[in-house]
């Protein structure tokens, strides 16, 4: 049975991996076969392993196409293409708790009834509703009150929403936001459009799902009242009700630092602690009393309470999929527990994983399934066949040395990093985060008291100062560019051999077997080569250039919020899964917030040898870097590749009437294989100046179209001198400005060009070398899926 659970979700986790459906009408006649081969293998007498390998395929093939049933009725729940930025009146219910951010508020909705005639709209959408001014460049600032408050979960509204299909930047080591929406339903996003007037219809829906969410939205406010300026009342509130909107980035970054970060928000680990100490509470309390004992055994009312407790937490937490791949995993330890079966440990694992999947067959696309199952089979097979137990603390110390040694290779898969600091970080905020802050937390929370809340926040505090030193330690990370596959396999089996009983021999052969996988660097380019990626941002730019020795960073794209920008969501993943620990130079085109809105975070975390920008930094930045204005004549070489800046010339500075975009830093980089300009967001005026003194260095092979094909630029003339054969568009998905504009398109399809779009292709990796002269690859092409949009 265990090969065929192990099959099942290996099917699963393949299917997860296509690019295209299976025919559903395959199913049934795949079951039946599976069935009757099954039946088969169980009345042989053949040898055990070809057993396992023909049980093994044909788990796989029930949970191939198990999955696939399940995707493709999901598939269908779509917002059709025609009706994407359609305004659409539609009812519906606020299914979840509002999270509130600088720009506004977001929030689940399921439709009810769609008024507009012929729309068709996804059962379960996920709506913003903006500020005033959300989106001016200045958005930093405090945004001004609107309606947005009066969203409550619960709620039924009649409004008029503008839809799209949930699409993602897809760039290579990066985040699917397409896979997340997909997983958890979400087949739609869009705004409210508050202009053409929003009705409350009922105040309330009774449905246990939306009086969860009213609950949680409850208990969040009154965390937020009595927290209120308080610097870690945000991870109070995550702790409590799931929501880590409100912790500081750089708390976050101190928590991904020390290898806490899975601790502060709801976690399996809290949600396990927190039912571990209900079955303590309740053993204590039962077995004092006899009337109890006799109508239930103590044992089973104790598992009977932790399963209710992990129960009422998860809901707490709005049932989240973390949540609740945890929630099914005790709930299947705690009916074989009940059972009264002795069953081995790797079987109720490998049963709880299969309850998991059947429930959610997305789950396995999730970093956090294979870490939280991992970590579970860690410690049991670190702590199977020991002939004595050791004193608590002992036994304690050494779980938590095997579930991070364990755990190396996964994060170093998943993530390109991991933190050496984790143990020591981990062996203290454990404890505290568990048994102090949460039952605390949880306490103040649900209690009319603040009391505890306060002393939780306080306890944060405290913590924090220990965590903070260890974060600043120069070796607190590992970062790691993305290792092969095989260099994973041969360290699980290292991991393995390390953690055997104790007396096993020369047990520190195993850490030998991690060494390819941390010691791993991507292949160097040859001398006179250059690679170019344009990543996928969005509305915005950033370009990753790379020589033999030397890297180079065009622009930062934009800032989503107070939180999260493209430097730490998309450039800084990128540079480090490619083994480039330091910039040897940082280009900030101009000031404007889409292409410089994550230079900040660049700054902060990688080591830049220069910076150029055509605007002076703020000073928090100055202080950190070297800083330079672009300016032409400017040059320099990198391993027989040539950077050479056209723009701005030294009059540009002197000029106060010249547009942030009329000063873009223009840059030309020549290998003997190809060259590429990059633009900026330069307009007619600077691309008429550029024709006429620079006619022959603008010429290139790649070009990145200028201001992102707005009709402001590309003129025909520039077009033409400029000659490119392939141009590079980079826009955001349907973004409100329509680039690249139509007119612009066909000036460069006249002139013969092979035309390129982020928002269309994904990441655009551009190769310049002796073998392929000039090869570009679309990344939405290398790795598709079939939820892509």
């Amino acid at each position: 049975m265990a090969w065929l659970v192990i099959g099942f979700v290996s099917g699963v986790f393949l299917l997860q991996q296509q690019a295209t459906l299976p025919e559903l009408s395959l199913f049934v006649p795949v079951a039946l076969l599976a069935a009757i081969i099954y039946w088969l293998v169980r009345r042989s007498s053949m040898h055990q392993w070809i057993q396992a390998t023909v049980l093994m395929l044909i788990g796989s093939s029930l949970g191939f196409f198990y999955a696939g049933t399940f995707a493709t009725i999901r598939m269908h729940d779509a917002l059709p293409h025609h009706w994407q930025q359609k305004n659409i009146e539609i009812i519906g219910v606020v299914a979840s708790m509002p999270q509130i951010d600088d720009k506004g508020v977001s929030f689940q909705f399921d439709i009810e009834q769609t008024l507009t005639v012929g729309a068709i709209v996804p059962d379960h959408i996920s709506l913003n509703s903006y500020h005033a001014h959300a989106w001016r460049a200045s958005s930093a600032a405090p945004a001004e009150p609107s309606p947005q408050a009066r969203f409550e979960a619960g709620q039924r509204w009649r409004m008029t929403v503008r839809l799209k299909r949930p699409h993602t930047t897809y760039n290579p080591y990066g985040y699917d936001y397409e896979a997340w929406s997909f997983a958890n339903n979400i087949r739609a996003t869009g705004s409210v459009r508050q202009k053409l007037g929003m009705q409350k219809l009922d105040n309330f829906v009774w449905k246990p799902r939306y009086m969860v969410e009213y609950c949680r939205s409850v208990v969040a406010s009154n965390i937020q009242k009595v927290l209120t300026n308080t610097p870690y009342g945000g991870v109070v509130r995550a702790l409590v009700v799931g929501d880590s909107s409100q912790i500081q980035p750089n708390d976050w970054q101190t928590y991904l630092n020390t290898g806490t970060n899975h601790l502060m928000s709801i976690s399996g680990l809290h949600i396990s602690m927190l039912a571990g100490l209900a079955f303590s509470l309740t053993t204590c309390f039962w077995r004092r009393m006899p009337k109890l004992v006799a109508m239930m055994p103590t044992r089973r009312a104790a598992i009977m309470a932790g399963i209710v407790a992990a129960g009422l937490y998860a809901c707490l937490a709005g049932l989240s999929i973390p949540t609740q791949r945890t929630l099914y995993m005790l709930i299947v330890f705690g009916v074989v527990l009940l059972w009264n079966k002795v069953i081995n440990r790797s079987r109720v694992l490998l049963l709880a994983m299969l309850v998991v999947v059947l429930l959610d067959p997305w789950a396995v696309i999730a970093p956090g399934f294979w870490l939280s199952f991992s970590a579970v089979a860690v410690i049991a097979y670190a702590t199977a066949y020991r002939l004595r137990l050791q004193h608590w603390l002992i036994e304690a110390t050494k779980t938590q040395l095997a579930v991070t040694i364990g755990l190396i290779p996964f994060l170093v898969l998943m993530f390109g990093q991991t933190s050496v600091i984790s143990p020591v970080a981990n062996a203290i905020a454990i404890p505290v985060i568990s048994l102090l802050v949460v039952p605390l937390a949880i306490l103040g929370a649900l209690m009319p008291i603040d009391a505890p809340l306060i002393l939780a926040q306080q306890i944060l505090e405290w913590l924090m100062l220990c965590m903070n030193w260890l974060a600043s330690l120069p070796f607190a990370n590992w970062y790691q560019a993305l290792p092969p596959i095989w260099t994973f396999f041969v360290a699980m089996l290292g991991i393995l051999w390390c953690l055997l009983p104790r007396g096993w021999p020369m047990r520190w052969l195993g850490l030998m077997l991690l060494l390819p996988m941390l010691l791993y660097q991507p292949a160097q380019l040859s001398n006179g080569d250059m690679r170019m990626t344009v990543l996928d941002v969005g509305q915005g730019l950033a370009v990753v250039i790379q020589t033999a020795n030397h890297a180079m960073v065009y622009d930062t794209g934009q800032r989503y919020s107070e939180y999260a920008d493209v430097g730490n969501r998309i450039v800084l993943p990128y540079l480090r899964a490619n083994g480039i620990n330091t910039l040897n130079h940082l280009v900030i085109s101009h000031d404007d917030i889409d292409h410089n809105g994550g230079a900040a975070s660049l700054i902060h975390h990688i080591a830049i040898d220069q910076v150029s920008s055509s605007y002076t930094l703020p000073n928090r930045l100055q202080k950190r870097v070297r800083h330079q204005l672009c300016q032409a004549g400017q040059a320099w070489e990198w391993d027989n590749v040539k950077f050479q800046v056209l723009y701005p010339d030294a009059h540009s500075y002197l000029d106060a009437t010249l547009s942030d975009n009329n000063r873009s830093c223009v840059i030309k980089v020549s290998s003997q294989y190809g060259s590429v300009l990059l633009t900026g967001d330069i307009e007619e005026e600077v691309e008429t100046l550029l024709t006429k003194q620079e006619k022959q260095s603008i010429k290139s092979d790649v070009l990145i179209a200028p201001h992102h094909g707005s009709l402001s630029s590309s003129t025909e003339n520039f077009v033409r001198l400029n000659n490119a054969q392939h141009v590079i568009f980079t826009s955001g998905y349907l973004n409100r400005f329509k680039h690249p504009r139509p007119a612009v398109l066909s000036r460069y399809l006249l002139n013969h060009a092979s035309l390129y779009r982020t928002d269309l292709d994904g990441a655009l990796v551009i190769d310049f070398n002796q073998a392929d002269r000039l090869r570009i690859r679309r990344w939405r092409m290398q790795q598709p899926k079939y939820w892509h949009n």
